[in-house]
């Protein structure tokens, strides 16, 4: 990178919230780029994943965690809480994702882990679904009342509404620093990771509520010869019948599953993938501390 001016700025910022309100749909945005995977069935983050942007005064390196989970037990959900309560002790400037309208007591109970010792702004998500606009200022006023908010800022993530406005207020509460990173990285996670994840992502966008929560993606191999990559992988569920589903009739739904994958993968690392997908059983796997551990859950 070149000189870096006097009042740079670089710092960490985590995204918060409850599941499904928007916040890897608005690190996918805000970076640029697809870094983390999105879906309409809640909870589909479970890991922190850093996406990186750098501007000529800033370079905002943003962790997206999963949404903090209060309604299912498991061992997976109490180790993806442990990554949200810890993002909020490592970062520097914290945003607060809520959905427009929309404050319920899963809201609530995120905002009771917010500290009080860092930035938190509060970024109001999807304000473009709204029929009436004129509900929104006093939506912010509820909320502005419930916690010392750095900034509230509307936004569409969606969209991209307003989020020149949100870095706008981001930038100068980093700390002056030159940057971490170089100004082409957009992630610090592997193509290893990012490749099971986007596997993931079209598991749950094909399958919907036809597969439950539990399932993940094991790479069994990756090799990259020149600009292809050759990718190996499991897709791995909790049941028997589960894996028939997935595979579908003939193998219809498996296939499309990985064509999908494998063009979301030539796109993101801009080459040719040779990707061969299998579903293999592993019962119980989400409540196994050795197996989460064995999959890259902390």
């Amino acid at each position: 990178m070149e000189a870096v001016p006097a009042n740079f700025h670089t710092g960490f910022i985590a995204i918060v919230g409850r599941p499904n309100v928007g916040k890897s749909t608005l690190l996918n945005h805000l970076v640029g780029q697809k870094v983390s995977i999105t879906s309409r069935k809640a909870q589909t983050t479970r890991h922190r994943v850093t996406g990186i942007r750098t501007e000529a005064n800033a370079q905002y390196v943003f962790v997206d965690t999963p949404g903090f989970q209060t309604k299912h037990r498991s061992a997976l959900n109490t180790a993806m809480n442990r990554t949200v309560t810890q993002a909020l002790q490592d970062v520097d400037v914290v945003l607060f994702v809520v959905e427009a309208l929309h404050f319920d007591t899963r809201d609530q109970q995120v905002l009771a882990l917010l500290p009080q010792n860092r930035p938190v702004l509060l970024v109001i998500n999807k304000i473009d679904h709204l029929a009436d606009k004129a509900a929104l200022l006093p939506f912010m006023q509820k909320l502005a009342a419930l916690f010392t908010f750095a900034a509230v800022v509307p936004v569409s993530a969606e969209k991209g509404i307003q989020l020149d406005s949100l870095l706008a207020e981001i930038g100068p509460r980093l700390p002056e620093s030159g940057p971490m990173f170089g100004e082409d990285e957009v992630t610090d996670r592997s193509e290893r990771f990012l490749a099971a994840e986007l596997i993931r992502e079209k598991v749950f966008r094909m399958m919907g509520d036809e597969i439950p929560y539990s399932v993940t993606v094991e790479i069994e191999q990756f090799v990259q010869e020149g600009k292809l990559r050759r990718i190996h992988a499991s897709i791995v569920v909790d049941r028997q019948g589960q894996k028939a589903i997935l595979i579908g009739k003939g193998g219809e739904k498996l296939k499309l599953i990985g064509t999908q994958a494998r063009e979301g993968m030539e796109k993101l690392f801009d080459g040719k993938v040779y990707l061969e997908l299998w579903v293999k059983v592993k019962g119980g796997w989400a409540d196994d501390e050795r197996a989460l551990k064995s999959l890259g859950y902390d």
